[in-house]
């Protein structure tokens, strides 16, 4: 017999709340175990608390996501928490990132980007929507970094926002194999194994903004 994912969902409105969970339930590999209308309710949980992902909101009332994540990962590091968030959130998300969310989708998401975060997170993966890394926009250069070279970053800047190879290499005016170095160089630097830690990566060092 197939194991459950068991999920929990963290967020202020009821309304979204019962949306979600339905959607959840609905398919035979998931289920939503605990529910919860603020971060600190949520915590004060864990110790008897069996789940392996959360979604987690952003602005909450008496705990916020991003500080509800920090304390519950100290007490659950093998918890896989997922960021929900509307676009306003902007400016929690490389908090939500340096405190350990592994996943990020808007509240407007398909509904099949909520499933794929799921399957994502739980193979040890991280998860951005694709609406997300659409709106990733370049700012900073290698002055901010040791490692990574300015035409490094400009790729990274392509990569995180969903362009292909092809649209990189025009973009830049270089080749589709010099492309492929420079992803090949990045990776290595930077010890990143996909474009989603990738991501994370470049929200943690400033190379994106959103």
């Amino acid at each position: 017999m197939e194991q459950l994912t068991r999920v929990v969902l963290v967020d202020d409105h009821s309304l979204f709340r019962n949306g979600l969970k339905g959607l959840i339930d609905s398919h035979t590999s998931y289920r939503v175990v605990g529910e919860y209308s603020d971060g600190a309710e949520f915590v004060g949980d864990l110790h008897t608390l069996e789940a392996d992902v959360v979604f987690m909101d952003i602005s909450m009332p008496v705990m916020n996501g991003a500080e509800a994540t920090a304390e519950a990962l100290k007490v659950r590091p093998d918890l896989k928490i997922i960021c929900l968030s509307m676009f306003g959130d902007e400016y929690y998300y490389s908090r939500m990132v340096e405190a350990g969310a592994r996943g990020f989708l808007l509240k407007d998401s398909a509904i099949e980007e909520l499933f794929e975060a799921i399957d994502a997170v739980m193979a040890g993966d991280n998860y951005f929507c694709r609406q997300l890394l659409g709106s990733l926009t370049g700012r900073l250069r290698s002055t901010e970094s040791d490692t990574i070279s300015a035409r490094e970053a400009d790729v990274i800047i392509g990569i995180c926002k969903g362009l292909s190879t092809q649209e990189i290499a025009d973009s830049l005016f270089i080749s589709k194999r010099t492309v492929d170095a420079h992803r090949a160089n990045i990776l290595e630097k930077t010890g990143c194994k996909n474009t989603a830690s990738l991501v994370v990566y470049a929200i943690k060092h400033h190379l994106v903004e959103i």
